[in-house]
């Protein structure tokens, strides 16, 4: 039976890649398919509290639809840099910025930091709320490292600069394809998929 999954998300670039990592077993819609315009304020202190605040705002505009929520939150903790941005990974360089600008920053932030203190992982907590009220959550993180300018122009946000360890390639660098393999969402969105063929 195919499953109806709604997207807490108004970023299409997360948007189009939750869908290509989710497949065909669901039919995933976004808020904007159902109409839900809302500015969702994540004010929580860990990207697991982020993503369970994004799912539970949707919650009163689905009540009696068969359907999984799913949210999630992202970010990349830079280990010299105390783990920032972390949570606050959108909006390093201030609100209202471009992917450019947080980059830039970030290249900024590190201009003297040497290679071997460059480590970086890049973390999503997946939260899902199920047609009966349950709510589910998970993990994924992969490690890597910072480069010194761009190693690629693909993907967005800050995958220009982020050298993914266990392959050694920048996701900047990678096909969309490549990246839903590797990447820190594919290996929550596993964790996801396991949880709800658990529950379902």
């Amino acid at each position: 039976m195919m499953r109806t999954i709604l997207l807490a998300t108004a970023n299409q670039d997360k948007a189009t890649e939750l869908k290509a990592m989710l497949g065909a077993d669901f039919e995933v819609q976004t808020m904007k398919d159902f109409g839900i315009d809302i500015d969702i304020i994540e004010d929580g202190l860990t990207y697991e509290a982020n993503a369970l605040i994004k799912v539970r705002a949707l919650q009163p505009y689905v009540i009696g639809k068969d359907l999984i929520i799913m949210g999630d939150d992202s970010g990349l903790s830079v280990d010299c840099l105390n783990g920032a941005p972390g949570i606050y990974s959108a909006r390093y360089a201030g609100d209202n910025v471009s992917y450019t600008d947080n980059n830039k920053k970030l290249l900024q932030e590190m201009a003297a930091v040497p290679e071997e203190n460059r480590g970086a992982a890049f973390i999503t907590a997946i939260a899902m709320i199920l047609p009966d009220g349950r709510e589910l959550t998970c993990e994924g993180l992969v490690r890597g490292k910072i480069a010194f300018d761009y190693c690629g122009a693909g993907g967005f946000g800050y995958d220009p600069l982020f050298i993914h360890e266990a392959s050694g390639r920048c996701y900047g660098d990678m096909s969309k394809a490549e990246k839903n393999r590797l990447s820190h969402r594919a290996v929550a969105i596993e964790k996801a998929r396991e949880l709800l063929n658990q529950a379902l």
